[in-house]
């Protein structure tokens, strides 16, 4: 998805993200919870899910304007009297705000074992930033940003899931 059919530089972007935020409520208030793959069809896998227990979270993945590279964020969490440094390209929209403001939680990938996900510096455009070990699902770090979704020209969203929740929450 880009940028384009006539709308203003970033709105395509707004209104996948406006969308999934709306749905993702509506599982959620249902739930009562703490192309193959694209947002339209995320956004139905959501929606009608075939168990009851179905998925509460679009993932998905923000592209910069102009070298239209992967966007990743950085964000830090308290880990006892130490902090936790967290890098990933991989979000769940939480809130909308005006003006096309969104507030993300980054995820990061659940793995067997040790290795998690690879730094930004570290990794080329071939997805080598997401782990060997991984276990197919997403892991909620509590940590949030918001964003201007008028900086990024496009959108991957990854199949529906269930983040597991970090301990202690």
């Amino acid at each position: 998805m880009s940028c384009s059919h006539g709308k203003q530089s970033g709105e395509c972007v707004c209104d996948v993200v406006r969308k999934i935020v709306r749905a993702q409520n509506e599982v959620a208030e249902a739930q009562d919870d703490c192309c193959t793959t694209g947002c339209e069809q995320s956004i139905e896998q959501l929606l009608a899910p075939t168990t009851a227990n179905g998925p509460t979270t679009i993932p998905f993945l923000l592209y910069c304007k102009g070298d239209c590279d992967l966007f990743f964020a950085t964000g830090v969490r308290p880990d006892n009297s130490t902090f936790d440094c967290i890098e990933t390209p991989v979000f769940k929209a939480k809130k909308f705000k005006k003006n096309c403001c969104v507030e993300l939680e980054l995820l990061e990938f659940e793995t067997n074992g040790s290795g998690g996900l690879l730094s930004s510096h570290q990794h080329n455009k071939d997805c080598s930033f997401i782990p060997s070990n991984t276990t197919g699902n997403f892991v909620e770090t509590g940590v949030c940003i918001t964003v201007d979704l008028h900086c990024f020209c496009a959108i991957q969203c990854l199949n529906p899931v269930t983040p597991v929740a970090p301990g202690g929450c």
